[in-house]
């Protein structure tokens, strides 16, 4: 049994009435810390911790209106692409929870607390639904969550990506996208890019199994490479600045085209055949 199919077990014995019921970390220690994301909703505050039945040392928590994903490199992607690249994540579980005030909200509704707010319709974008994310399903909205996820370039095919729904009320947890399923296609996705671009399976599996850590890279700073950039630029544009301009030549006045001279005629020597000279 893996991590997400032992916390849904331990969830539904637990509810059952199972007072043993429960999560032994140290049997998961390979698929741990979980990264979940979920709703800023604060009834959620002290219930996920319990629902999941993980230590906060195991459990990194990113939250915003909705869980909403809006594309395959949006910010909440490169959120928990480090999440997982640089705190350690195994897993990714994208958790929608019931009762959702993000999915009862109407464009209308929204355009009228912003006003209330201070915040002007002409400022906004025009389309509100696409540009929040909104939603109708809680459901519909966590599988397409954990798709963005899933196929974002940003996030390991190794790393399984699941979508969840926990009931406000009991905190019972439905699995609505089991991640682990889905490892053999996004496998087999990267086996059918490297046949695509003709490149050999093994020249691919060697990269992959590659350790990061053995490359010595500069010592820089993220935002310090962008700097020097910037630096580089405007010297760039300084010495352009300051370089000596080319004054531009006097025009040439307009003059008659020249007319080709022949060369000289010379004498043409006559030589008599007949009669021959006395």
């Amino acid at each position: 049994m893996r991590l997400l199919e032992a916390i849904i077990d331990a969830n539904h014995r637990a509810l059952a009435g199972d007072e043993h019921a429960g999560l032994h970390p140290a049997d998961f220690a390979d698929e741990l810390p979980l990264v979940a994301l979920t709703c800023i909703d604060v009834r959620l505050n002290s219930l996920l911790p319990q629902v999941l039945g993980i230590r906060p040392e195991h459990f990194i928590w990113l939250r915003n209106a909705g869980n909403i994903i809006t594309g395959p490199l949006s910010s909440t992607i490169r959120s928990l692409a480090l999440a997982c690249a640089i705190k350690g994540g195994k897993e990714i579980a994208i958790i929608g929870h019931t009762d959702c005030a993000v999915s009862n909200l109407t464009a209308m509704q929204l355009i009228d607390r912003l006003h209330a707010l201070g915040v002007e319709r002409h400022r906004l974008p025009e389309n509100l639904n696409e540009f929040f994310g909104t939603f109708a399903s809680a459901q519909s909205n966590v599988i397409k969550a954990a798709d963005f996820a899933r196929r974002s370039p940003l996030i390991g095919p190794k790393v399984p990506v699941h979508g969840l729904m926990v009931e406000i009320q009991t905190g019972k947890l439905e699995w609505l996208v089991n991640g682990y399923d889905n490892l053999p296609t996004a496998t087999s996705q990267w086996e059918e890019l490297a046949k695509t671009a003709s490149h050999p399976l093994d020249a691919l599996k060697s990269i992959a199994d590659f350790n990061l850590s053995d490359i010595k890279f500069p010592e820089a700073k993220i935002g310090e490479t962008v700097t020097k950039a910037k630096d580089w630029l405007a010297q760039q544009t300084r010495e352009i600045g300051d370089a000596p301009r080319p004054t531009p030549s006097e025009p040439k006045p307009d003059l008659p085209p020249k007319i080709p001279i022949p060369p000289p005629l010379r004498p043409r020597r006559v030589v008599r055949l007949w009669p021959k000279p006395k």
